[in-house]
C-alpha cells in the first residue's frame, strides 16, 4: 500500500533496481524490493563479515547479491538504484550511475512509499539518537503502537515489510539519509540542531545544510514542525517552510510550543499552558538533554500524548549508571558508558546490543577470561578495538591478529584515540571485559572518570 507522500512508482514488477551496500539499511531495501516484484542485484565493496553473510541470506532468500565488488555493467542497465548513506556520492560507482542519468534514492524514501504510518522525522547535527529513543518511550508510555526507525538502528524498509504497520515511526535521519529523498514527508518534522560536521565530505558548510533541509522538501500546509528555537541556524532554515512551527526553548518562548519556566518543562498548545515535569526529575543530565526532552515531549505532544503521560514517561527515561549508559551523541558518534562491563561475558551483551559501527575501549585488570570469546562480535561490529591498562598486553596477543587494534596507556589516551577513529553514525562503546582495580577503586569511579573525560573533549559540562 502506497504512502502519503507518493508521486508515479519508482519502479515497475520486473525491472531491475540495484542496491549499493549490505549495511542493515541495504539489506532491508533488498528484501523490500524483492518483495515488491523488482529484479533486484545488491552488491557492496567490503567482504567483511557482515557483508558476506548478509550476501549469502539475501541469495538464499532468492535475490542476487554479492559482496566484494560492485558489477557496474549489471548497476547501469538498472531502472533504480537504492544507495546506503554511507557511499560517498564521490566514489566511483555513484559517479557512474549519475552520468548515466539513473534514478538514485535512499533506503528511508523507497520505505516511505510504502508505509501506512505516520511519521515523525528527527535531524540535526548532535541528539539525534538520544531524541529519537526518546519520543519513541513517549509514544510507547502513552499506549501508542510505535517503533523507532532509521539511522538508530532499525531501517524503515523492515518497518515497511510487517504485515500490519504501526500507527507512528520516529525515524532519525541523517544528512546522508536526507540527501536521496524524493516524496518523504514527515506528519511532524523535528530539527535539533545545526553546526559544522561531515565537512570531509561536503564540499562545504551550505551543502550540509542543504541536505539536512531536505527535511522541509515536501512540506505543505498541513506539516508541524518542532524546532530548536535556540538555535539561529535552526530558525533561519524554517523560516519560509510551509506548515505550522513549534518551538522549543529554554530561554522566553513566544507562540505555541515548549519552554523551560520556573525551573519546569511546559508546552504551550491551543492557548493553555501546562507542565511536563521538573527539569531536575529528568533523569537525562545535561542542558542539551533538557533541550532534546523538550523537542521530544512537543512531537510527541503534537502527535496526541496529553501534558500528565509525557511529564511521566519523561521521568522514566533512564539507563541504569555505567550500564549501557549513554554519555552523549557529538558529531554523530554516540557515546557509550558500560564500565559495569567487568568480565567478558557481559561485554559480550554489551557488543550485540547495538547495529551500529562500533570503536570498542578493551581493558583494565585482567580477570582470567580470554577474550577471544569475543572476536566473532568485533570482526562483525567492530570499525576499531582500542586496548589499555594492564590486560593491554593480553588484549593484544588474543585478538590483535584478528581484528584492528590499537593501544592507549590510559584512559585519557584512549577517549582521544577513540574520537580520532571514530566516523559519523558510530558508537564508542567503553565495556571493559576487565576489572577496575588497575587504575580505579571501582567500575563506577572508572565509569564517571570516562564519562567526565568525554564531556570534556567535547566541551560539554558537567551537571552540577
Amino acid at each position: 500500500m502506497m504512502g502519503p507522500g507518493d508521486d508515479a512508482p519508482l519502479f515497475a514488477k520486473g525491472d531491475r533496481v540495484a542496491v549499493l551496500g549490505l549495511g542493515l539499511s541495504g539489506t532491508a531495501a533488498a528484501r523490500l524490493l524483492h518483495a515488491l516484484g523488482a529484479d533486484v542485484y545488491a552488491s557492496d565493496a567490503v567482504a567483511g563479515p557482515r557483508q558476506l553473510e548478509s550476501a549469502e541470506a539475501l541469495r538464499g532468500e532468492g535475490i542476487d547479491a554479492e559482496a566484494g565488488g560492485h558489477d557496474l555493467d549489471r548497476i547501469l542497465e538498472s531502472r533504480l538504484v537504492v544507495t546506503s548513506p554511507g557511499i560517498d556520492p564521490s566514489t566511483e560507482v555513484r559517479r557512474a550511475i549519475d552520468e548515466a542519468r539513473i534514478r538514485t534514492v535512499a533506503e528511508i524514501e523507497l520505505a516511505f512509499r510504502h508505509l501506512t504510518s505516520r511519521v515523525i522525522g528527527i535531524t540535526g547535527t548532535n541528539g539525534k539518537t538520544t531524541t529519537t529513543a526518546l519520543c519513541g518511550h513517549l509514544l510507547e508510555s502513552a499506549g501508542l503502537a510505535a517503533v523507532t526507525a532509521g539511522n538508530i538502528g532499525r531501517p524503515l524498509a523492515d518497518v515497511a515489510m510487517r504485515e500490519r504497520h504501526p500507527d507512528w515511526v520516529v525515524v532519525e535521519l541523517s544528512s546522508f539519509q536526507l540527501a536521496d529523498v524524493e516524496t518523504f514527508r514527515p506528519t511532524i518534522g523535528v530539527l535539533l540542531n545545526l553546526a559544522p560536521d561531515h565537512l570531509d565530505r561536503y564540499a562545504n558548510l551550505d551543502r550540509y545544510f542543504e541536505d539536512k533541509a531536505r527535511l522541509f522538501a515536501n512540506a505543505d500546509d498541513d506539516s508541524r514542525w518542532v524546532l530548536n528555537g535556540d538555535d539561529p541556524r535552526v530558525v533561519e532554515l524554517a523560516r519560509n517552510v510551509p506548515g505550522e512551527r513549534y518551538l522549543a526553548t529554554l530561554e522566553r518562548l513566544e507562540g505555541e510550543g515548549a519552554t523551560l519556566e520556573d525551573g519546569w518543562l511546559v508546552q504551550r498548545l491551543g492557548g493553555a499552558t501546562e507542565r511536563w515535569l521538573a527539569a531536575s526529575d529528568l533523569q537525562l543530565v545535561g542542558g542539551h538533554n533538557v533541550m532534546n526532552s523538550l523537542l521530544a515531549g512537543l512531537a510527541a505532544a503534537l502527535a496526541g500524548c496529553d501534558a500528565e503521560g509525557i511529564g511521566n514517561a519523561l521521568a522514566t527515561f533512564r539507563g541504569l549508571p555505567h550500564r549501557l549508559q549513554p554519555v552523549g551523541e557529538f558529531a554523530d558518534v554516540l557515546w557509550i558508558n558500560d564500565s559495569k562491563g567487568t568480565n567478558v561475558s557481559a561485554t559480550r551483551v554489551a557488543l550485540g546490543a547495538f547495529e551500529r559501527p562500533l570503536v570498542v575501549l578493551l581493558g583494565g585488570r585482567h580477570k582470567g577470561e580470554p577474550y577471544t570469546s569475543l572476536l566473532a562480535d568485533l570482526e562483525e561490529r567492530a570499525r576499531a578495538v582500542i586496548a589499555f591498562g594492564e590486560a593491554a598486553p593480553i588484549i593484544v596477543r588474543e585478538l590483535g591478529e584478528r581484528v584492528p587494534l590499537q593501544v592507549a596507556g590510559g584512559l585519557e589516551e584512549a577517549v582521544r584515540l577513540a574520537d580520532a577513529l571514530a566516523e559519523p553514525g558510530d558508537v564508542v562503546l567503553f565495556s571493559p571485559a576487565c576489572s577496575s582495580y588497575d587504575m580505579f577503586p571501582n567500575y563506577e569511579e572508572r565509569g564517571r572518570d570516562f564519562a567526565r573525560r568525554v564531556r570534556e573533549l567535547h566541551g560539554v559540562e558537567e551537571a552540577s
